[in-house]
């Protein structure tokens, strides 16, 4: 478990934007294509794909208290799932994290 929590963290500490993701998630598919959508630069992390994805799963919900994906980070703070990032987007307030991050091309 220790493992999956370090590579869980490195992930959220190395990139502006990471998404961990199942590949056949339609909430996730909602949020990458939000994400594209604004041209943001992230990491989509598939669990689905990985063999330790349960185990990241597990070690995302140590981390943050969510276990369901898709699990959002941006700037190392935690976003929460498909309908968090919605309502950000709503709010006008997703632009800014993201472009405060340094993940939105200029």
């Amino acid at each position: 478990m220790a493992q999956a929590k370090q590579t869980v963290q490195k992930y959220i500490d190395e990139n502006k934007v990471v998404v961990f993701s199942k590949s056949y998630c339609p909430y996730c598919n909602a949020t990458k294509q939000t994400l594209n959508g604004l041209g943001a630069e992230y990491l989509a992390i598939e669990l689905d794909q990985r063999d330790d994805g349960s185990a990241l799963q597990d070690a995302l919900e140590e981390i943050s208290g969510q276990r369901t994906v898709p699990n959002s980070y941006i700037a190392r703070k935690h976003i929460g799932g498909n309908s968090d990032l919605q309502a950000l987007l709503k709010s006008g307030e997703l632009e800014k994290l993201l472009k405060d991050a340094g993940a939105l091309k200029a």
